[in-house]
C-alpha cells in the first residue's frame, strides 16, 4: 500500500477496518526491530525493505502464518523462522 498509488476510497476503507476492529495494528517491540535488521541483511540482494522486514518479524513473533499483501514477490521469497512459507492473501490462484 505504501509503494503504490491507492485510491482514496480504498485508503478510507483500510483505515475504517482498523477503526472498527476488523484489523488489528500490532505495536513493534525492540526485538522486532532487531529481527528486521537481520532480515534486511539476509535478503540484501532482494532487497527486502524495512516495512516488509517488520511485517515478517512481527508475524514470526505472533506465530502468524498468513500475510495480506500486494507484494507477493518479496513475501514469496522470504522464509520465516516458524513456518516453511507464508500463506499469502489475497489468494490469486483461487477461482483462477
Amino acid at each position: 500500500m505504501l509503494g503504490r498509488p491507492v485510491s482514496v476510497d480504498r485508503q478510507a476503507a483500510f483505515l475504517e477496518s482498523i477503526a472498527s476492529g476488523e484489523l488489528r495494528v500490532e505495536s513493534l517491540l525492540l526485538a522486532d526491530y532487531r529481527r528486521s535488521a537481520e532480515l534486511v541483511a539476509i535478503y540484501r540482494d532482494l532487497p527486502l525493505g524495512a516495512v516488509d522486514a517488520m511485517v515478517v518479524a512481527t508475524a514470526e513473533r505472533l506465530s502468524a502464518t498468513t500475510v495480506a499483501t500486494i507484494d507477493r514477490r518479496h513475501f514469496s521469497i522470504v522464509r520465516p523462522s516458524h513456518v516453511p512459507h507464508f500463506e499469502l492473501l489475497p489468494d490469486v490462484h483461487r477461482n483462477a
